[in-house]
């Protein structure tokens, strides 16, 4: 039964996460961005990750969507539209995308510890907020920087492509 919600749920994130991408509405961007958050949670569920679960809807879902939608709110949503893609600036940002994952995909294999399957909740923690954190900060330590490195890469795409061109 398990791998019948597994696959449920992931055709279901599949689905949002393409819409979030295709849509050209911020609104509804944001509304597709939050069905995507509650569907990885649904996905911590059937892992057994209830703590990740709840701050995944409770941070992701709730605190950071406020924020984005406040975002939303500020820009002229309507000028947006009319706007053509800056296409030399999203082949840019895709080619420096995938020289990031190229990247990732040779050094990740390099640390010590991520050839480890990660077994949280297992042991007599229960799948705690400290087991959690005693994982990501000794065993998982580089993914983690490199996640981190990761996002970094994004925002820095996100700005590129939002800013307008001082000649327009």
């Amino acid at each position: 039964m398990e791998p019948l919600f597994f696959w449920i749920l992931a055709v279901g994130l599949v689905v949002s996460a393409s819409a979030l991408v295709a849509f050209r509405n911020p609104v509804t961007n944001a509304v597709c961005l939050v069905v995507a958050l509650v569907i990885q949670a649904a996905l911590f569920i059937t892992l057994e990750a209830f703590f990740l679960a709840a701050v995944q809807v409770i941070v992701y879902a709730g605190a950071v969507m406020v924020l984005f939608l406040f975002v939303i709110m500020l820009l002229d949503v309507k000028e947006e539209a009319r706007r053509t893609p800056p296409w030399v600036k999203i082949v840019g940002v895709l080619g420096v995308g995938g020289v990031a994952v190229l990247g990732l995909t040779k050094i990740v294999p390099l640390f010590p510890f991520t050839q480890k399957t990660l077994h949280w909740g297992q042991g007599k923690g229960g799948g705690s907020a400290a087991e959690l954190g005693k994982l990501l900060f000794t065993s998982y330590s580089p993914l983690f920087l490199a996640t981190g490195v990761l996002l970094l890469v994004a925002t820095v795409g996100v700005v590129v492509l939002c800013r307008k061109d001082p000649e327009s």
